[in-house]
Parts: C-alpha cells; structure tokens; sequence
C-alpha cells in the first residue's frame, strides 16, 4: 500500500514509525515531514493547506491511502476534497472536524447527546456583558476557551472575577486572532485529567491506550499552557471500573451522535476528559491523535495500524484485531529556551545517537549540512518503553540527560505525580 501522510511534528513522527513497521506498506511519503520522518519514508515539500497540491501528488504516484495527521487541514476540509477520488482517507469529513474546530459546536454536541461536561455558554464580541454576567453566576476558578483552533494554546484558567473578566475582553479583542472571535467560558471542573483515544469507522471503534499529558510549561503545572511537555501511559486511575464508565458515558454516546446527526466520521478522536471522583467528565474532543500522548500510545499498541486504517476507511473496523502491550511508556519533551512565548532557532543538537533503545521523535527539528538544529518551540521528544512507570521515568530521564542544545529546556517532574498513586 502507498501511503501519504500530512503533518511534520511529533505526531507525525511516531505515526510514521509505527506505518513502516506495517507489512502492507509498499512506499510512505511525508508531507512536509522532518528529519526524523526521512528515517521512515520519502518527506515530500507539500503545504498541508494546500489540497489540490496534494491531490496532484496523491494522483500522480498512485498513493492508496492518505493519513492526515495535524488538526488543520481536517478543519479545512481535506477529506471532503478527496470524497470522489480513489484515495482512502483517514480523517473526518468538515462537519465532524467542527467537533475540534468549534468549541461550541462540540459542547452543544456534547449536550444534545447526554455527553457529561462541564456548564457553559458562549458569547461574542457584541455579547461581552452577558458574558460578564455569566462569569457572576459561576464560582472561580474560571476556564475560559477560544471557539476555534488556536495551537493549543487558547485555553485560559482565571484565578479570580476579574482576572476572568478582562481575560474574555482581551480573548474577545483578538487575543487569539479570529480564533477568540467567540469564547466558550466554561464552570470549573475538579479532578484530575486523561486522554482517551479511539480509531473509528463511524460505526464501531478500537479504543487505543490512555494518556496523561502535561501542559504546563513549569514543574508542578505552573506557568504557561503549551502544546505538551510531556505524556505517560497507561494512567493508575483509569482502572477497568473507570474506563467502562467512559465507553459508556462519553465513547459510545458520541459514536451514536455522530450517526444520528449524520456526520460521516473516519479516523481518531480524542477525548480529553476529567476524572471527577471516579466519574468522567468530557473537557473536550480532538479530531486527531495528541501530541505529545501519540509518542506514549503507538508504543503500547500491538496491531498493524494500516489493517486498521483499512478497516475504518472499508467500514469493517470491528474484524481487526488492537491488542495492548501491559507496559509503561514516558515521553519527555525537550523544548527551545523561551518557549512557548519566543524563542531562537537553529541551535545545533548534540547526543541524539546516544540514547539507547529509546525512542527519539523530532518535533521541530530541521537540517543544516550535517547537523540537526532546532526549528521549531517543541523540538524534540524522547519516549522510554519499559515493565512499569520507575523504570521508565529512570530510562527516560537517562536519555533525556544525554541530549543538548543551547537553551534546551525540559520538565523534570513528567509522571511523579503517578507514581504517589501507585
């Protein structure tokens, strides 16, 4: 099978390991890809945006099957574009990528279909003292979030009512560009969060490892949001009790919604969800696989995932055969100095061929001559597979120590919280 795969961070990395490790595979491409995917395929220069670019290459070097990896392009529409070409995709189509692209299309979503969440409303730049209002009604802390796509970023927790309120000002004023052109505000839920992940044809699924990731720039989750610092998996607390609870509550409630709202769905969600005294609560859905988490989870599966890409693009997912490896993955994100406010590029990496058998994703990584250099804020993240979460922790944070550049940066609590509740 010829594959094109769409993205180049770590995400698409890990994909792009776990696709050439498949005996289906006749050729893998990667667009844009990085110097970490070129281990794996063929990068091809593609911008992920640009879809008849991708088409013309799809066509021309006869690709069966096209993994779209980062949010972006589903929200745009990729998969409706190649609706009526002879190309499998595995992605959603428009209508399912809002569950990602609008913030409040999916907690409407989430309420029509009995899904448990948090209470919310929704309010735009001509709706500010309404939304003061409802800031009133709730008790802090306050969650405050971007409708649309803002690089995980857009997420804000507001200490205090005012605080809340000049934050829906500014987010209202275009903090976040058109993104925070309409912000969900969102009552405060305590627990502890989990991502849950599932591979679906529409109809049935493959539920995939657990993961917790971490989104604090700072130990202790201080400071700012990120993309992700880091990921273990499996999670302590989500036990068998509690993972029945999410297929039932969350899982198979929104495969149903989808199918009743008619929305034609192929490829991963992710749930991101708060575990409230045992009881799950849905934060939010992602149309993709997570980054960092995908660096924890492919690791665990033990599966073919071009079988199952081709049965959730054929709509025979349920005959595939997913099982679990019963080990523990860490993977710790190595990030440049500033980040993820600003940051310097180009810093020449050193160690990344003394790691052992652990596993290095480049995130945002390029070449220069013969040396790979930062390019990006998350540049590289390292992954440690072993028998339980100690050994791990120790294997990763091992090689972790092994890799440098100027101004790295990286969080050395990543799991210790896990580990207390062992």
């Amino acid at each position: 099978m010829k594959v094109l795969l769409i993205g180049g961070g770590g995400r698409e990395h890990a994909l792009a390991v776990k696709i050439a490790q498949s005996p289906r595979l006749t050729e893998l491409y990667i667009a844009p890809g990085n110097p970490g995917t070129a281990e794996c395929g063929r990068n091809v220069p593609l911008n992920i945006s640009d879809f008849e670019a991708i088409g013309d290459f799809v066509a021309n070097n006869g690709i069966e099957m096209l993994v779209v990896g980062p949010e972006e392009p589903l929200v745009k529409g990729i998969a409706d574009y190649f609706t009526d070409k002879p190309v499998s995709v595995i992605g959603p189509s428009k209508k399912g990528a809002a569950l990602e692209g609008s913030k409040d299309f999916a907690k409407d979503f989430m309420t029509r279909h009995g899904i448990p969440t948090a209470r919310y409303q929704s309010f735009d730049k001509n709706q500010l003292q309404q939304g003061y209002g409802f800031l009133e009604q709730l008790s802090p802390p306050f969650v405050l979030k971007a409708d649309g796509l803002a690089a995980g970023k857009g997420v804000i927790i507001a200490g205090d009512l005012s605080e809340a309120k000049s934050t829906l000002k500014e987010m209202l004023d275009g903090k976040f560009g058109a993104a925070s052109s309409k912000v969900v505000i969102e009552e405060f839920l305590q627990g502890i969060e989990v991502s849950v992940f599932v591979l679906t044809d529409g109809k049935s699924y493959k539920l995939l490892p657990e993961a917790k990731d971490y989104k604090r720039i700072g130990e202790n989750d201080k400071g700012l949001n990120t993309g992700g610092m880091g990921a273990v998996s499996p999670v302590p607390f989500a036990d068998r009790i509690f993972m029945d609870r999410v297929e039932k509550k969350i899982v198979e409630p929104t495969i149903r919604g989808l199918q009743a709202d008619g929305i034609s769905y192929t490829g991963f969600i992710f749930f991101g969800l708060m575990n409230c005294a045992g009881e799950p609560y849905l934060i939010e859905y992602n149309v993709r696989m997570g980054d960092p988490e995908t660096e924890a989870v492919l690791p665990r599966m033990n599966a073919d995932i071009l079988d199952l890409f081709d049965g959730a693009a054929k709509g025979n997912l349920d005959v595939k055969q997913c099982s679990i490896y019963p080990k523990t993955a860490v993977t710790v994100v190595i990030v440049s100095g500033g980040y993820p406010e600003a940051y310097e590029k180009g810093a020449v990496i050193e160690g990344l061929s003394s790691i052992g058998e652990n596993r290095v994703y480049h995130a945002g990584t390029a070449r220069n001559g013969d040396k790979t250099v930062s390019a990006g804020g998350r540049v590289l993240a390292v992954t440690a597979l072993a028998d339980n979460l100690s050994a791990a922790l120790d294997s990763v944070y091992d090689s972790v120590e092994k890799i440098h550049f100027e101004k790295c940066y990286y969080r050395r609590d990543i799991g210790k919280d896990l580990q207390k509740m062992i």
